[in-house]
């Protein structure tokens, strides 16, 4: 029996959840208060108090993790890598410790945590399509500007799960599928996935794609160097329209698309006009993505907390549906994605990857300075 125990740790709180062979017998989100998490200075100063909650939350539940298989933690921090199952190993461990990659985010202390526990209590440490996976194609990287790249921000670790549970659903494996997968939550992240890689997607870090709850969006790059050069507002303030304050918070003063429904269906004509925009762009990229995959589509996958709305659902199969059949997969997957991917590693289906410190996409070797991510 595979015993397989996840960690997902976030801003204020850190999931976690056990799974004997890939059923969840148990799950917990362990809360952090602001004021208990104001204590460390450091990120990884928490690993402590992340460990000990943890560990009170299981010996509440009468959980022991004595006989697990595996240990999963989100992989933040990493550099860019192929999507995949990695060995939590030094090298992992310092990168996503220090934040190897630039960004400091919660999901650093996953490993750790995986570790941790699977030197305490015997299993492997592994990490699961981390953050960063970046497989996009030479062609999807290029901008207008020099020395400007594309990479890669994308619900990895959810779309992929998705795009796997419908290619077991169709018969077939998810090497053999083309999807168009939409994460639809706080983010809205969409990607092409040709033959098991993300080949394209909109960065939502960097703001691209659809306007969301909290996002901005692509918007034109004028209007956006007018707006920095009128120095009224702090570089920071202006990068958190790009992830923080834009879209709805920033049209509506709420993230809460339940809030935004109902105020259009209470007669508020602009908060009507907002969400109409959003599904009107999610199908713009939609229809990009197919065409990145030049038509062939074996499936358009829609998942995250708004594609539990049936009219977001029902809207974007009547403007998308003439593509590919629209399936919709409400909520994420994450814990159960961790665990299905140890598994496969447990079983013997996939090998386990060794992570190799290196970005997984270089640069263009023209001659010129070193890449920067758009």
């Amino acid at each position: 029996m595979a015993r397989v125990f996840c960690i997902n740790p976030g801003s204020t709180s850190t999931k976690v959840a056990l799974f004997e062979n890939g059923e969840k017998v148990f799950g917990a989100n362990v809360s952090h208060s602001a004021e208990e998490l104001a204590q460390y200075p450091a990120l990884m100063d928490q690993l402590p108090y992340r460990m000990s909650a943890i560990d009170v939350e299981l010996l509440q539940a009468s959980v022991t993790l004595d006989g697990c298989d595996a240990f999963v933690g989100r992989g933040g921090g990493l550099l860019s890598m192929e999507g995949g199952v990695y060995e939590i190993d030094d090298l992992v461990l310092d990168h996503s410790s220090r934040g190897a990659n630039g960004v400091q985010h919660p999901a650093q202390l996953g490993p750790s945590l995986a570790r941790h526990y699977a030197e305490a209590h015997g299993g492997r440490a592994l990490v699961v399509n981390p953050p960063d996976v970046d497989e996009y194609a030479d062609v999807a990287r290029v901008t207008g500007i020099e020395g400007v790249y594309r990479t890669s921000h994308v619900h990895a670790l959810n779309q992929k799960e998705v795009a796997r549970r419908h290619a077991l659903a169709l018969g077939k494996r998810y090497e053999e599928c083309n999807f168009v997968v939409c994460h639809l939550g706080g983010g809205l992240s969409i990607a092409a996935h040709e033959h098991g890689r993300m080949i394209d997607g909109n960065d939502i870090v960097g703001g691209e794609g659809p306007m969301a709850p909290t996002r901005c969006g692509s918007v034109p790059a004028d209007r956006l160097i007018e707006l920095c050069c009128e120095g009224s507002s702090p570089k920071r303030e202006l990068m958190q329209l790009c992830t923080k304050s834009g879209g709805f918070v920033s049209l509506l003063g709420t993230s809460d698309a339940r809030e935004v429904v109902a105020r259009a269906d209470a007669g508020d004509n602009k908060a009507k006009l907002v969400w109409d925009t959003m599904v009107y762009q999610i199908c713009k990229y939609v229809g990009s993505m197919a065409c990145a995959l030049k038509g062939q589509v074996d499936g358009i996958l829609l998942s995250g907390g708004m594609v539990f709305e049936p009219r977001l659902v029902t809207a974007i199969e009547e403007a998308c549906g003439w593509i590919a059949p629209v399936t919709a997969y409400p909520g994420e997957f994450e814990m159960e994605a961790m665990a299905a991917g140890a598994e496969q590693v447990l079983t013997g289906e996939v090998e386990a990857k060794r992570y190799t410190g290196h970005p997984a996409w270089p640069g263009f070797d023209f001659g010129e300075q070193k890449p920067q991510a758009a």
